[in-house]
């Protein structure tokens, strides 16, 4: 059931929905075409454990907390963007009437001076996912410090060093193969689940990739430095860091209240410059991706969009 909306105190171009790269990107890039617009930001960032983030130019090692102060900063020249931080859409609704506001946003705010509803011409969704590791105690102890779920940004730091691959889900056995581009001691535990097959397992094997199948009991480790990979029968293979493979989902549950095309992982359906199923609502970043995409990658996202919807908002065909 559709939570009801408040009516609206606050009226705007856009509504963003989302304080990550893609999001900050897009109201950057908004704010300097003189969009007026609201950012809605849960203060709740997936990668809030990683220490550093790599692969940004310019930027390779920041703290993502970092990355995303200096964005504020850089917004805060912009008085037509208005970030609402500690703060989450309820629900979203299209909206009646020939005023050329589309849509409502209903808001829960733990900040002072959050508006019950903010009404906007158009939306850009750039909620990213939330993730659930597997079932193992300590591994929150080391995520984001010796194990890590994105090669492409970490395993740089690992390269060469005895690692482990650790997840349930049926690409493990892909991501085994990607990894060896970094090290050739690359252990897989798929934590008692079938997610390598026998027929994979001989690749993996062929490529000097070992996989255990039995289930972990812990990792072992200090200080976030992770040491070993301890399975249930007292089997200990030492490591030296590692990746693990999360699952991941995205956080859509506010649009339950408008209709819009999905893919087989529940990701928003967009074409290539952001736009959904629904004119006027947009898309960048993890929420309209199959699975997390570097920091660059979502910022990027986040800006191409924000073009295409101005052009879109004055009725501008573009080639995009």
């Amino acid at each position: 059931m559709t939570e009801p909306v408040p009516p609206a105190s606050t009226e705007v171009d856009v509504i963003v929905i989302g304080g990550g790269p893609a999001g900050l990107s897009a109201a950057l890039n908004l704010g300097r075409a003189r969009a007026s617009v609201v950012v809605v930001d849960a203060g709740r960032p997936r990668n809030a454990a990683t220490l550093r983030s790599h692969g940004f130019l310019t930027r390779d090692g920041i703290p993502p907390l970092e990355l995303r102060k200096l964005a504020r900063a850089e917004l805060a020249a912009y008085p037509n963007v208005r970030v609402l931080d500690r703060t989450v859409v309820t629900a979203l609704l299209e909206k009646d009437g020939d005023d050329g506001l589309r849509f409502i946003a209903a808001l829960k705010g733990r900040g002072a001076g959050t508006p019950p509803a903010v009404a906007a011409r158009s939306v850009l969704v750039a909620t990213g996912l939330r993730e659930t590791l597997p079932d193992i105690p300590s591994l929150r102890a080391f995520y984001g410090m010796s194990i890590f779920s994105c090669a492409a940004c970490d395993a740089w730091e690992l390269q060469d060093r005895p690692l482990a691959l650790i997840g349930e889900t049926p690409d493990l056995a892909t991501r085994a193969r990607l990894l060896a581009r970094w090290t050739d001691r690359l252990t897989v535990f798929t934590h008692g689940s079938d997610a390598v097959d026998t027929v994979e397992e001989a690749e993996l094997a062929a490529s000097g990739i070992v996989v255990e199948r039995g289930a972990i009991d812990d990792l072992e480790g200090d200080r976030g430095a992770v040491s070993a990979v301890r399975l249930t029968d007292g089997t200990r293979v030492e490591i030296d860091g590692g990746f693990v493979r999360p699952q991941w989902h995205p956080a859509l549950d506010f649009l339950s209240g408008i209709e819009l095309e999905r893919d087989r992982f529940g990701n928003l359906v967009t074409d290539r410059s952001g736009r959904t199923s629904l004119h006027g609502v947009y898309a960048a970043g993890d929420a309209a991706s199959p699975g997390p995409q570097q920091l660059i990658v979502a910022a990027g996202q986040g800006a191409r969009a924000a073009v295409v919807l101005v052009h879109d908002l004055v009725g501008v065909r573009t080639a995009h």
